[in-house]
């Protein structure tokens, strides 16, 4: 996801063996979290510690500059709703879930409760190993219902990478993918979605998406997502996906997503920080969608 502002941006380029920089990031509105707002929305008692030696400079970030803000509050909440709905189908007895461009995500070291549980990381391959390096330097064991799966979203299909791993496709899956989407382009967000549709044990997936630049209506916003693009296209992973809520709705539903539920910041906002204060700001990754077939 998304770790700039419009000014003073923080930009460093992704070492060589490291997890891309936009993981990296995310992790890092994660962390601080935990530390300015103690988690009020979303508890990660690992982001902290996954991080390593990036904790504190991503901490002091933070506290640099307040801008950055909604944007945490934002990934916080992101995270926060899509555990919540892990959870409610583990409750129902779904023993299967897929952590989609995983990068420093803890919900598999964390998650509890449910025996027989699978959790399938995929990812790609450079990020994969350095998290696994951050795992084993921060003593975070790596739990027996893990599974990687080393995958490219630009280069075919995962279906059959995730069945040699162990993925059951007649047993139903809940899908975690989140900070992904406007870094591919829209034929392979479909091209994924379509996979998971066609799961024959049913799927639900939680993913956040980008409306438009041209949708933004507010010059301070639209000086905001200037600065991330021009940012994160410096870093050498740019936007490079937007839907419309509509066209998005009607494309999914074709694919077999029957049932939709679909939030924009402000919606989050009230769910989560009824009583704190957040401007909800529009742009990349400002909804977070819940679909699910039959």
């Amino acid at each position: 996801m998304l770790d700039t502002a419009p000014s003073g941006l923080y930009f460093r380029p992704m070492r060589q063996g490291q997890a891309s920089r936009t993981a990296i990031g995310a992790a890092g509105h994660r962390a601080a979290h935990q530390v300015l707002e103690r988690g009020i929305v979303f508890a990660d008692p690992l982001a902290l510690a996954i991080l390593g030696q990036d904790a504190d400079e991503a901490i002091a970030l933070a506290k640099e500059k307040p801008e950055r803000r909604p944007l945490r509050f934002f990934i916080a909440m992101r995270s926060r709703f899509a555990e919540d709905m892990a959870s409610r189908a583990m409750a129902k007895g779904v023993r299967q879930i897929l952590v989609l461009g995983a990068g420093l995500d803890t919900f598999a070291y964390r998650v509890q409760g449910a025996e027989d549980l699978k959790v399938f990381e995929l990812d790609h391959p450079a990020t994969q190993r350095d998290k696994r390096r951050r795992l084993a330097d921060a003593g975070i064991a790596e739990p027996g219902h893990v599974a990687y799966v080393a995958h490219d979203f630009e280069r075919g299909g995962m279906t059959e990478a995730l069945k040699a791993a162990g993925l059951k496709p007649s047993q139903r899956t809940f899908v975690l993918w989140l900070g992904v989407t406007p870094y591919l382009t829209e034929d392979s967000v479909f091209a994924t979605l379509g996979e998971l549709a066609e799961l024959p044990g049913g799927v639900e997936v939680v993913f956040d998406y980008a409306n438009p630049p041209h949708t933004i209506e507010q010059t301070a916003t639209q000086a905001f997502h200037r600065a991330m693009a021009e940012s994160v296209a410096a870093s050498g992973e740019p936007f490079r996906c937007y839907f419309e809520t509509d066209d998005l709705h009607a494309r999914t539903r074709k694919l077999g997503f029957s049932e939709i539920e679909d939030l924009d910041r402000a919606a989050l906002a009230s769910r989560y920080l009824p009583h704190l204060p957040v401007t909800p700001r529009p742009g990349p990754g400002g909804h977070v969608v819940r679909m699910a077939t039959g």
